[in-house]
């Protein structure tokens, strides 16, 4: 190996991998730094931040994973509509009874890098409210 030369590792040299996670009474913003570092690659040592290595991870319970304190109720999520006096506030509580997935999806946007890498991460990542899901063939390899 010639000293004189940088060695990087390229995104096709990585197989797809598929990582299956209960969030069963587990913190959100905890289970969202695990979710992100495996979407990453992080968790490898080959780890490379220019590739994007095919991770995937499918989080299942997601209904049941819980904040610390009194974030369920005192935490706030604002938006704006584009319209006027269209800004609006909901706690996590109420969000989770219209969409189960965006507590986590959220939490672990929040953390990945903002660039076009990660965006394409994000779209790896499978939030099923219940223990049942369709990428029972992809975790069993």
């Amino acid at each position: 190996m010639d000293m004189n030369r940088a060695f990087r590792l390229k995104a096709e040299t990585f197989a797809p991998e598929w990582v299956c996670i209960d969030a069963t009474k587990k913190v959100i913003g905890r289970l969202a730094t695990e979710i992100a570092d495996i979407l990453r690659g992080k968790n490898d040592p080959r780890f490379t931040p220019h590739a994007d290595v095919p991770r995937y991870v499918v989080v299942v319970n997601s209904a049941k994973a819980v904040f610390t304190g009194d974030k369920m109720t005192d935490k706030e999520y604002v938006w704006y509509t584009g319209w006027r006096s269209g800004q609006k506030r909901m706690t996590p509580r109420e969000k989770l009874q219209r969409d189960h997935e965006f507590l986590i999806r959220n939490a672990v946007r929040g953390m990945l890098p903002k660039n076009i890498i990660a965006r394409q991460q994000i779209n790896r990542l499978k939030i099923y409210a219940g223990p049942e899901h369709p990428h029972q063939g992809q975790l069993a390899k």
